[in-house]
């Protein structure tokens, strides 16, 4: 069994049982078990984090491959994770680690603490950490406490996240969250067909209560055909992200044959095409089509100046002041340099 740290956001029920408070499951966890994440366990009536300090990765990445193109443009940070999800979906592309479930493979990983983490962020020149590849959600209390250290040595922290997390846990990581790239996967049966019994009303919920906390916040939209790739899943993405803010970034991205759907297409180009036009014509003033190999270059809504020049993952920021204003017009484009 792997090291143990008792874990935040949960509850003590009757007899030895928990209702852990992380995510919007809620799992009620008998003695010995674990939640639906495989991560979180039930000892004795306290429940633990299985991989707190268990890093898998720390590898050095363009902020724009998170994808956030409106913080910190042409940064670069370092992206770390651990074993497990709250999501079982079906097109996971980080399935070997996200649905890893093992506490042997959970303890074959080397102990990493957070203090480490940031000095390897530092050593190596980045500009921050991304929380990143798995759920953050399912590592909360280790993101947590490099959080709180990354801070205080002027490192940025980065979340890129399902969005199903409580709000318990949302209120605990806002203070030390700079930016986050939540999925907005699809419509209400994608959730329940695909990702494994989640309800969209939540995503919503939390999307909705990041922006009102006013975290920098861009979303993906992952399109498979045949599941959320109708002209009506468009529309309902981008109408719901319109009534938030014109100038939240959106990305509706390629979905790639992976895990237990190798045997779907790639998503047609021309779908995204067209999500891109209608998000458009539903007033987003920042709407981009991923995973296509072409140019994703950010213009100013007002003058259509180029504001970040794009070529894959590189950025350069050419009509923007330091502000975030539009050096041609003085658009406030909501940009963070």
């Amino acid at each position: 069994m792997p090291e143990m740290h008792e874990a935040l956001f949960y509850n003590r029920l009757k007899g030895k049982i928990v209702q852990c408070c992380l995510c919007r499951r809620q799992c009620a966890i008998d003695d010995g078990e674990t939640g639906k994440c495989g991560v979180r366990k039930n000892v004795e009536g306290k429940l633990y984090s299985l991989v707190y300090g268990r890093t898998l990765t720390m590898s050095i990445d363009p902020i724009e491959k998170k994808p956030l193109f409106h913080f910190k443009p042409g940064s670069q940070c370092m992206g770390v994770s651990t074993y497990g999800c709250n999501f079982f979906c079906l097109h996971c592309q980080n399935w070997q680690i996200s649905q890893q479930r093992s506490e042997q493979a959970i303890a074959a990983v080397p102990f990493t603490s957070p203090k480490e983490i940031v000095e390897q962020a530092l050593g190596a020149g980045v500009e921050g950490i991304a929380y990143t590849y798995t759920e953050p959600t399912v590592f909360a209390e280790y993101a947590l406490d490099t959080m709180k250290l990354a801070r205080k040595k002027g490192l940025y922290n980065v979340w890129v996240s399902n969005g199903y997390m409580s709000k318990e846990c949302i209120d605990a990581v806002a203070p030390f969250l700079d930016a986050i790239n939540v999925d907005l996967k699809g419509n209400a049966l994608f959730y329940r067909d695909v990702c494994g019994s989640v309800k969209i009303e939540f995503i919503k919920e939390n999307i909705a209560y990041l922006h009102k906390k006013k975290i920098r916040m861009e979303i993906t939209n992952l399109i498979v055909l045949g599941y959320n790739d109708k002209e009506r899943d468009f529309r309902e993405v981008a109408e719901f992200i319109a009534g938030l803010s014109p100038l939240v970034p959106v990305h509706f991205t390629r979905f790639w044959p992976m895990h237990k759907m190798p045997h779907l297409p790639p998503t047609d180009a021309g779908k995204l095409y067209r999500a891109r036009e209608i998000a458009l014509e539903k007033g987003l003033k920042y709407v981009y089509t991923g995973n296509l190999g072409q140019e994703e270059s950010t213009k100013c809504p007002k003058c259509n100046s180029t504001l970040i020049k794009r070529s894959g993952f590189s950025a350069k920021p050419l009509g923007l002041e330091n502000a975030g204003k539009c050096k041609k017009c003085h658009f406030k484009t909501g940009i963070m340099l």
